[in-house]
């Protein structure tokens, strides 16, 4: 009978197995443009009432996402509660999920800090444990200086340095900073970055990354389901939307109505996936998403202080606006 000690040495093995494979694989893609299109949920971190990582509740998360026709899962994003998880909880967590996941289904791992050498250093450890790429946020606590240069040799230097593609991240609503679009145009002749998740909502912004980057292969991702039909009808190419948490089918259906230009039927789901999309982002935020999941058969789980539960007023307006458009 083996011991403990046995079957850790064992596990170790069997990832470090995995991980040369991957990095095998991805080094044999190199040159080849990853394709990032499609839907994404930014995945919720299952905690435990005393707040500690709940693995089991994730991965049955990850049983029923795996059914959905997701391109792919973003871990690690605003709604997986990234700054109030060590370094080591967030690349376990991005571990276990591309463990569990299909090798079809791309996991793309937030690994923005707020120092360009912490990002560089956790980027590759998200590479280092399987992230096909990697999604890096702008630097924030010294807004005032993040202007298009500093922010243009932040990333820079994290795409010069990592093993996988990067895709930009600009959430102005937590940052309180855009990502200025000369930015973005310079940074969209980097090779090793694909593409921007824009999660302003400003469509005109998100029309315009399209234009002012055609020809270079690069990849506008609506960061909300609240306005992805509009993204879409100005180029972007997927979206990487907190609502799909809970509603994968309809917001892949979505996505599925715009690419065939569908756009009276797109409509008609749009309008209905709007108070909803806004009840779980800007609203009422990442509490209010954990307890939709839970409505919905997933599992949120509580959220890590100083975050707190919905109260009860909130709770009710959150199912208003589930209940009201004929999803509860």
């Amino acid at each position: 009978m083996l011991g403990v000690g046995a079957v850790k040495n064992m596990f170790a093995l069997s990832r470090s197995v995995y991980v040369t494979l991957w990095k095998r694989s991805a080094s044999q893609a190199a040159g080849q443009r990853l394709d990032i299109s499609g839907i994404y949920p930014p995945i919720a971190t299952p905690f435990t009432k005393q707040e500690e990582l709940d693995y089991h509740k994730l991965e049955e998360n990850l049983q029923k996402y795996a059914k959905i026709p997701f391109k792919g899962l973003v871990v690690q994003g605003s709604n997986g509660e990234y700054p109030y998880l060590t370094e080591e909880e967030r690349v376990e967590v991005v571990s276990r999920v591309r463990l569990s996941l299909p090798r079809d289904k791309l996991v793309i791992a937030g690994s923005g800090c707020e120092s360009t050498r912490a990002t560089v250093q956790m980027t590759e450890r998200m590479a280092g444990v399987g992230a096909d790429a990697v999604l890096v946020v702008t630097p924030c606590f010294y807004k005032g200086k993040m202007d298009s240069r500093a922010l243009t040799h932040h990333f820079t230097q994290v795409a010069d340095s990592s093993p996988v593609p990067v895709v930009l991240y600009s959430v102005p609503a937590n940052t309180g900073l855009e990502l200025p679009m000369d930015a973005v145009c310079g940074l969209a002749q980097h090779p090793n970055i694909v593409g921007l998740k824009d999660s302003g909502g400003d469509i005109t912004r998100i029309g315009l990354a399209v234009h002012k980057t055609r020809g270079l292969d690069f990849q506008v991702l609506a960061g909300s389901a609240g306005f992805l039909m509009a993204a879409y009808s100005v180029g972007a190419v997927g979206g990487v939307c907190a609502l799909a948490n809970v509603l994968g089918r309809q917001v892949c259906e979505l996505e599925r109505l715009c690419v065939e230009g569908r756009w009276e039927e797109a409509r008609e789901l749009q309008w209905r996936l709007i108070e909803p999309n806004a009840a779980v982002t800007r609203k009422l935020g990442v509490p209010a998403l954990k307890q939709a999941m839970e409505w919905f058969g997933f599992h949120g789980g509580a959220c890590r202080s100083p975050l707190q539960p919905i109260t009860e007023s909130e709770c009710q307006q959150l199912r208003q606006d589930f209940s009201s458009n004929g999803w509860l």
